[in-house]
């Protein structure tokens, strides 16, 4: 069974109300559970495939640009969604929350695909490593996911789109922040794809 098709199933089956444990445990990462559209409904299968479908597409583009790492997770609808994760060592320079060229370029092609799917719904997660003072290390978390979403912004890709832009500091680490290489992984920006209220409901009706 493919990726799509479980996600129409579960998501047929648990529906909204256990969306928010579910997506914690799916998604490995507790985030998963807060992101999503308040509906207040069960989501059928058949609007689970529908909007899977779309996910596995965003997915395919966004696994093609250098440096983008796509993970599938669910959200607190239990409806497919997507974590792209961008290393911080590609997109700044350290301790820096300027955009370097080659991010620029990797950014560009990932607001093509957001602007191809505007009822995508966006959440923009910031991340440090342990190195430096908590208050330096949450306004440089702060800066950078808000650089990220200012250029995406700037290449056409809707306001609204974005739910929350937010800097973690280095709350939330990935990997060991005793090692070099553990470091270099937490430092890294996430973007989060998920069905808004919209998508949604344009796919019930698509069902139908």
């Amino acid at each position: 069974m493919n990726n799509t098709a479980k996600g129409g199933l579960i998501g047929g089956g648990a529906g909204a109300a256990l969306g928010a444990g579910i997506g914690a445990l799916i998604g490995k990462n507790a985030t998963s559970a807060a992101i999503g559209a308040g509906i207040g409904t069960a989501v059928g299968a058949t609007t689970g495939i529908i909007i899977g479908k779309k996910m596995d597409k965003a997915a395919a583009q966004a696994a093609a640009i250098e440096g983008a790492r796509v993970d599938s997770i669910r959200d607190a609808n239990n409806l497919k969604a997507l974590k792209v994760t961008f290393d911080s060592g590609i997109l700044f320079q350290t301790g820096k929350s300027v955009l370097n060229t080659a991010s620029k370029n990797a950014l560009t092609k990932f607001a093509k695909i957001l602007v191809a799917n505007p009822t995508m719904d966006i959440t923009i997660l910031g991340h440090t490593d342990n190195q430096g003072t908590l208050d330096i290390n949450q306004k440089l978390s702060q800066d950078r996911a808000q650089a990220v979403a200012n250029f995406l912004t700037s290449q056409n890709v809707t306001e609204t789109q974005f739910k929350e832009i937010t800097g973690k500091n280095y709350s939330q680490p990935v990997a060991d922040n005793k090692t070099a290489t553990g470091r270099a992984a937490n430092r890294r920006v996430e973007v989060y794809m998920y069905a808004s209220a919209k998508m949604i409901t344009d796919a019930q009706a698509q069902g139908k």
